[in-house]
This record gives C-alpha cells, structure tokens and sequence, in this order.
C-alpha cells in the first residue's frame, strides 16, 4: 500500500507528541497535562488507523473482481478497526 504525505504527516505529528510528553514526564509536570496529551496522542493514532483502513478499503473495492471478493475486503477492513480498540 502506498501511503500519503498526509498519512506520513499525521504520524510525525503524533511522534512530535510523544517526544512533548516524555520532556513534560522529565520536567515533571501535573500529571493531568501528561494524562490529556497522552489523550490526545491516542485520539490522533485512532484517526490515522481510520484514515488508512478507510483508504486502503476504497482501493481494494474499487479492485475486487467478484462481489465476494469485495464483501472480505470489507470484512477484513471490519476486522482491522475492531483489532485496533
């Protein structure tokens, strides 16, 4: 699978987040600011998961030969999203 700028660009964003994270952890920061830029971290990896799952079953539909080979690329699209929760 090819993956866009954009794609690559929300994960050195999320990556940019961490690096924030561990230096608020070394400055020893309230533990409520860690907590809500750990949320946010795990909000921007739910969206990227999203954004390739969802692009990645637009071309393997606009793909499929037969209609049961769309209906597992769908199925198997489920299975990734579920897997990620």
């Amino acid at each position: 699978m090819k993956y866009d700028a954009k794609t690559m660009n929300r994960i050195k964003r999320i990556e940019g987040q961490l690096r924030g994270i561990l230096r608020m952890m070394e400055e020893e920061k309230d533990c409520k600011e860690v907590i809500t830029q750990l949320s946010a971290v795990r909000s921007g990896v739910d969206r990227t998961i999203g954004v390739i799952v969802s692009n990645n079953l637009m071309t393997c539909i606009q793909n499929a030969d037969t209609e049961d080979e769309m209906s597992d690329t769908i199925q198997e699209a489920i299975n990734l999203v579920v897997k990620s929760r």
